[in-house]
């Protein structure tokens, strides 16, 4: 297991960026995705209703297979993408500014969702890339509809994780699961929103 000094539990972080105007950015409140994807997703159902005339059923397993596969990509970016650990020392620094920062200021509100300038050019790429499983626009676009809802519960969820005191046994055992990730093991429990596919691929905690 690699070893972690935690740095802070302030709600507090370091600059990013000596420029002023690009440390700014690297900032955001919890309550901007909700603002940029929420009318999205709810107009991308609408279009799936009374523009392409999907059934209600229809919809619906497409909404949640998208939610589901994207609790597959969060998995996979958290283990893969942030917690590799580049030799070179630009690689370093991409590292540190795209996760380190997080593992060394965890109560950092400011940084507990994607910037906009990440999140959104990466809905771009990935509605691109399920164009070509989905050649249908009504099912491929109520699928995408899920998937950002997936997205947007995982910035949630991660936000509140670290800011809320949870009743519901659900929400404490999520809350549980990533403190531990924090503070007790980094290299095992990836998923924030979902503790599946820590299961699937036995990542999760060693009992």
């Amino acid at each position: 297991m690699s070893q972690k000094l935690f740095v802070s539990n302030k709600d507090e972080s370091v600059r990013m960026f000596d420029n002023n105007f690009m440390d700014f950015f690297s900032r955001v409140h919890f309550s901007i995705p909700l603002l940029i994807y929420i009318p999205v997703i709810l107009f991308l159902l609408y279009q799936s209703l009374f523009t392409y005339h999907l059934s209600i059923f229809y919809i619906t397993t497409l909404f949640f297979c998208g939610a589901l596969v994207w609790t597959f990509v969060e998995y996979f970016m958290h283990r893969f993408v942030f917690h590799y650990e580049p030799s070179s020392e630009l690689g370093k620094r991409l590292h540190f500014m795209s996760h380190g920062v997080h593992h060394d200021y965890p109560n950092d509100s400011l940084r507990l969702v994607m910037p906009p300038a990440i999140s959104v050019p990466l809905a771009f790429v990935f509605y691109w890339l399920f164009s070509f499983l989905f050649a249908d626009i009504g099912v491929l676009r109520t699928f995408f509809a899920g998937f950002m809802a997936g997205y947007l519960t995982y910035d949630m969820m991660h936000y509140a994780t670290h800011h809320s005191n949870f009743k519901n046994p659900l929400f404490r055992m999520l809350k549980k699961h990533h403190m531990k990730h924090h503070y007790g093991d980094p290299d095992h429990g990836y998923g924030v929103s979902s503790k599946l596919w820590d299961f699937l691929f036995r990542s999760d905690f060693p009992k």
